[in-house]
């Protein structure tokens, strides 16, 4: 295991903040995983994994080890005559991924085009766009067991997933992905129900959906609407969409007639959190070095921050906000360290 002592994490997140690490390692094989683990059990330090930092905030030094996953590879395990089975390396970058499967003509993960980050990080978030969500398509996940310090597979039943959720989520720190298997179809199930596809796509002149005609919509859409993290600093959506009960969403629907929300059971609604935040008035507000994106009020952008403090206390005041005004309080989508 190489070790860095006293390293910059300012290279290593898309907020690039200017915390450092008291110790950083980068690891490219399940052994140099498990040994950087046990090097930092042994010294009784806290530990954390990281991919290419897109959902991180650090608010402050890190007094442990960060373990930067590079652990790469994509190979086909098997397939049949409707699926071809992957067995991705949780180091590689996400949007690689799906470019390379759709040019292999792999259908299931082409909505989730252009989302940042490694696939490593992928379940943990339960990524979604458009209709889809990771866990859809993954079989399984091979992770380190911090607790009983064993390598194990997980199913996807195991993995919990839910709305930007899973057991790697509810249990921080305790699985450390290293790989992924995903169940991908040979004959696509083309999924434009999301409305601004369908318009991106006749706008394209497409008469025939292929898996990189949406793909292309799909990158299209979220470069008008969301920044590069290379070129603004942000994680992408900050807040989760929140649900509410019917009887608040009805009461909320008289008030503001022009709510943006939609049913997801008989009795609740999940309301856009986008909206809410816009209609706070916080949408293009800058406030010091931090501010909500011009496009997008659910994306918080940096403008050089020094301290990742400056977006936690940002965020904070949305939340405080946005529960004032509408009596719905907002879940972080990122995590906050």
């Amino acid at each position: 295991m190489q070790l860095q002592e006293n390293i910059s994490l300012q290279p290593y997140h898309s907020f690039a903040s200017q915390e450092k690490a008291a110790f950083f390692s980068i690891v490219s094989t399940d052994i140099e995983m498990e040994t950087a683990i046990a090097w930092a059990q042994d010294k009784a330090i806290p530990f954390l994994v990281i991919g290419a930092g897109t959902n991180i905030v650090f608010t402050k030094n890190f007094e442990g080890l960060i373990i930067k996953n590079e652990i790469m590879g994509i190979r086909k395990t098997h397939e049949d005559a409707s699926h071809v089975y992957l067995t991705v390396g949780a180091g590689e970058n996400w949007h690689h991924l799906v470019s390379f499967c759709i040019h292999k003509s792999w259908g299931g993960i082409e909505n989730l085009s252009l989302i940042p980050g490694t696939v490593g990080a992928a379940p943990i978030q339960n990524i979604g766009a458009y209709g889809v969500e990771v866990g859809e398509a993954i079989e399984h996940v091979t992770a380190f067991d911090t607790l009983i310090d064993q390598w194990i597979t997980l199913t996807k039943a195991d993995c919990l997933f839910g709305y930007r959720d899973s057991i790697f989520k509810q249990q921080k720190n305790r699985y450390l992905i290293s790989e992924l298997s995903f169940k991908l179809n040979k004959q696509p199930n083309f999924k434009t129900d999301y409305g601004v596809i369908r318009d991106r796509l006749h706008d394209m002149g497409v008469k025939t959906l292929s898996l990189e005609a949406i793909s292309n919509a799909i990158i299209h859409i979220r470069s008008q609407k969301l920044p590069d993290p290379k070129l603004i600093g942000n994680a992408g959506s900050f807040f989760k969409n929140p649900t509410v009960s019917k009887e608040q969403y009805e009461k909320l629907q008289v008030q503001y007639p022009k709510l943006v929300a939609y049913p997801i059971s008989d009795n609740s609604y999940k309301i856009a959190a986008g909206w809410l935040i816009e209609n706070c008035g916080f949408k293009g507000v800058r406030k010091g070095n931090v501010g909500c994106y011009e496009k997008q009020a659910l994306v918080i952008v940096s403008y050089g921050i020094e301290s990742g403090q400056e977006v936690n206390h940002f965020s904070q005041e949305i939340i405080d906000t946005v529960l004032k005004v509408y009596d719905i309080e907002l879940e972080r989508e990122v995590n906050i360290y």
